[in-house]
C-alpha cells in the first residue's frame, strides 16, 4: 500500500495557528494529515498536487452562510468550495430549518434572505424526514457533502415550533413558563446533538415572506430580553456560541448584548465564563464613517472592563450591492421601501410606486439624515447595469436626472428619476452601488482589529444582490497588495490564522488548523491569481433555486481544494461525482476549545 493517498508537493505551508510559512511537503492518509517534511515525501501510488510557488493553507472557514435549504439539493456547495472554503456555518440570524414545517421555513427565509419562496418550500417539503436536531444531523451526514458543515439552531425556528407563527409574531403575546421551558429544552437538545450554538435576531427590518403574516418581523425580534437570557443561559452552560443582529435604531441594545455576554452581576464578579457572542456587523459605512470607529471603541473598552466576549463580523471586501428595482434589503430600512416590498407582484408594485402619495413619502424617507442607515441614499453614487431603456445604461440615476433636466428645461430630482424608471420597468432596472468597506486602508486596519471576526459573507443568500463566496481570497489579496506597496498592516501568517484557525477555535470546531493527525481540509492558493479577477461580476444559473445568481469566478486563485483528504476541486474543475456521489465533507460538531498541536517543521 502507498504511504500516502495524497502528497501536496513543495508549497509554502501555513498551519493556521499563526506560525510563519514553511516550504515543505504535506502527506495525507485516510483523510488525515500524516506528515510534514522539508525533504520530498515518497509519493508512489499517491495523488500529487504540485504546490510550487503556491500557499498551502488550512481550508477557509465561512462562519456566516444561509445554506440551510441549498445543502439539501446542492450538496456540494460548490460556490464556496471553488474558493478554498472547506467548512461552512449556517443557521445564522435566528433562522434554521430543524423544527419548523416547510411553509414556516419558507416564510422565515424568503424575504429577509432574498431566496425564492417556492424553492425553499419545495426543498424542505421534498427532503425533510427528520424530527429534532439529532435526526437532522443524521440526515445531513448522509448527504454527499462537498465541504464540512456546521450549524446554529435558530431562535425563530424554535419560537415558531413552540408558539406557532401567529403567536410568535404577536407583539402582545408572552410565552408561558411551560413554553419557555420547552424552548430551553430544544436549545439544549440541539447543542447536545453537536450544534454550535443559538442564533437570534434583533433587526427591525428582518421581515417574513408568504401570504399569512407577510411584512411581520422575524419571530426572534418579538422576544423579550428575559426570554433571551433564559435561552442564553443554556448556551453558556453547554459551552456554545450566540450569533445575533443589532437593532441599530436602539443604541442601548448594543450594551445589552455585552451584559448578556458577561452574565448576571457582570459574570458574578467575573468568575463566570463569558458567553461568546458574534454580532452583525462591522461596516465602514459611506453613510456614517464614525460607525466603524465607534464599534472599535466600544468593544475595546467594554469587553475587558466587564469580562464580556463580543465580536462583530467583518466582510473583508467592499460591500457592493446589486438590485432589480427595489428588491434589496436596504429598502427595508424605511417605511416607504417596506411598503413597496410588501407587494410581491412586480407589476402591481410598479403601479403603486407611480402614485404621487407614495412618491411623496418616498422622497421624505430619502431626505432623512438622522439615524443609522446602511445606504447613503446618494443616487449619483449608483450605476444602472441594465434597463429596457438602453439610453440610461452605464449612468447613475443622478446623471439621468441631470440629462432630463437639461432636455426639459426644469429641475429633475435624482430620486424622481429613480422612481420613474423602477415604476415604469418593475423588476427590470438593474443597478448597483457600494455602501461600505470602500476604503482599502480602513478595511485593512479593521481586519487586524482583535474584536472583529472575518466573516459576514452571507454565502448562499441574497442571490441577486451580491456574492462574497471569495471574501477570504479578497482578504489575502488585500494583505498581499499592502505588503507589495510597502504598507503592510498584517503578516500573511496572521491573516491565515484569522481566516482559519482563529474561527475554528472560537466556534469550537475541528477546522482551520493543519496538524498531524488532524483533518486534511486544505486550500492550495496560487498568489498569482490574487488579482483584479476577484472583483469581477459574474452570474450563473442556480438550478437549486431556478434563478440566475451572482457568483464569483476567479479560477486562477485556487489551485486545489482538499476536503477530508480528497481533492474536490482544481483550477475551475470539480472532481468527478462532486455533489452527487463523492462524499468529502461531514457534519462538524461544536466541541469546545481544542488543543493547538502545531507540528510544522520549525514551528514553535
Amino acid at each position: 500500500m502507498p504511504s500516502f493517498d495524497l502528497v501536496i508537493r513543495n508549497g509554502l505551508v501555513f498551519d493556521g495557528a499563526g506560525s510563519p510559512g514553511v516550504r515543505c511537503d504535506v502527506g495525507v492518509k485516510d483523510g488525515k494529515v500524516a506528515a510534514f517534511s522539508v525533504e520530498p515525501l515518497a509519493a508512489e501510488g499517491a495523488q500529487i498536487v504540485d504546490a510550487t510557488g503556491k500557499w498551502v493553507l488550512p481550508g477557509f472557514v465561512d462562519v456566516h452562510t444561509h445554506y440551510d435549504a441549498e445543502v439539501l439539493a446542492g450538496t456540494g456547495l460548490g460556490e464556496s468550495v471553488r474558493h478554498g472554503v472547506t467548512t461552512v456555518l449556517y443557521g445564522n440570524c435566528s433562522m434554521s430549518a430543524v423544527y419548523v414545517e416547510p411553509d414556516d421555513a419558507a416564510d422565515l427565509f424568503a424575504r429577509v434572505e432574498a431566496l425564492p419562496w417556492d424553492a425553499v418550500h419545495g426543498l424542505l417539503k421534498e427532503h425533510k424526514d427528520w424530527t429534532g436536531p439529532k435526526a437532522y444531523r443524521e440526515a445531513i451526514e448522509r448527504l454527499p457533502l462537498g465541504c464540512n458543515v456546521s450549524t446554529f439552531i435558530g431562535h425563530s425556528d424554535i419560537r415558531v415550533a413552540v408558539l406557532g407563527l401567529g403567536r410568535a409574531t404577536d407583539t402582545e403575546y408572552r410565552p408561558t413558563k411551560a413554553e419557555l421551558d420547552r424552548m430551553r429544552t430544544m436549545v439544549a437538545d440541539a447543542l447536545d446533538a453537536g450544534f454550535v450554538g443559538l442564533s437570534t435576531d434583533r433587526l427591525r427590518f428582518s421581515k417574513l415572506a408568504g401570504t399569512r403574516f407577510a411584512g411581520a418581523q422575524l419571530p426572534s425580534t418579538y422576544a423579550t430580553w428575559r426570554e433571551y437570557a433564559l435561552l442564553y443561559d443554556v448556551v453558556r452552560e453547554k459551552g456554545g456560541v450566540v450569533q445575533s443582529n443589532l437593532d441599530v435604531s436602539k443604541r442601548t441594545e448594543t450594551i445589552k448584548h455585552f451584559l448578556q455576554s458577561a452574565g448576571g452581576l457582570l459574570g458574578r464578579l467575573r468568575r463566570r465564563k463569558p458567553l461568546k457572542t458574534s454580532l452583525l456587523a462591522a461596516f465602514d459605512l459611506k453613510s456614517d464613517r464614525n460607525v466603524i470607529r465607534l464599534l472599535k471603541l466600544v468593544t475595546g473598552f467594554v469587553n475587558p472592563a466587564i469580562g464580556s466576549d463580543v465580536s462583530f463580523q467583518l466582510l473583508t471586501a467592499p460591500f457592493h450591492l446589486y438590485s432589480d428595482g427595489v428588491d434589496l434589503v436596504i429598502f427595508e430600512e424605511f417605511a416607504s421601501g417596506t411598503a413597496a416590498l410588501d407587494i410581491r407582484d412586480r407589476v402591481e408594485r410598479g403601479e403603486f410606486m407611480k402614485s404621487e402619495d407614495y412618491r411623496r413619502e418616498f422622497r421624505k424617507d430619502m431626505a432623512k439624515k438622522f439615524g443609522v442607515n446602511a445606504w447613503n441614499r446618494d443616487f449619483y453614487d449608483t450605476e444602472i447595469v441594465s434597463c429596457p431603456d438602453e439610453s440610461v445604461v452605464g449612468k447613475s440615476f443622478g446623471q439621468v436626472a441631470d440629462e432630463r433636466a437639461a432636455r426639459e428645461g426644469g429641475p429633475v430630482q435624482p430620486v424622481d428619476a429613480f422612481l420613474d424608471l423602477v415604476s415604469a420597468y418593475p423588476g427590470d432596472v438593474r443597478w448597483h452601488t457600494t455602501v461600505a468597506n470602500d476604503r482599502a486602508d480602513e478595511l485593512g486596519r479593521s481586519m487586524a482589529y482583535k474584536w472583529f471576526q472575518l466573516g459576514n459573507n452571507d454565502s448562499g443568500a441574497h442571490l441577486r444582490n451580491f456574492g462574497f463566496y471569495n471574501a477570504p481570497l479578497r482578504a489575502l489579496k488585500l494583505v498581499k497588495d499592502a505588503q507589495e506597496a510597502g504598507k503592510p498592516f498584517m503578516s500573511l501568517q496572521a491573516a491565515v490564522r484569522r481566516l482559519t484557525g482563529e474561527l475554528g477555535e472560537w466556534y469550537g470546531l475541528d477546522a482551520g488548523l493543519l496538524r498531524l493527525g488532524g483533518r486534511a481540509d486544505i486550500a492550495v492558493v496560487d498568489p498569482a491569481g490574487l488579482d483584479s479577477s476577484l472583483e469581477a461580476y459574474h452570474e450563473e444559473y442556480a438550478p437549486v433555486f431556478g434563478v440566475s445568481r451572482i457568483v464569483n469566478r476567479n479560477d486562477a486563485a485556487v489551485a486545489a481544494t482538499v476536503v477530508g483528504g480528497k481533492v474536490v476541486y482544481r483550477y475551475g474543475e470539480f472532481a468527478e461525482g462532486f455533489g452527487t456521489t463523492l462524499k468529502a465533507g461531514t457534519f462538524l460538531a461544536g466541541q469546545g476549545p481544542r488543543k493547538d498541536e502545531r507540528r510544522l517543521p520549525g514551528a514553535a
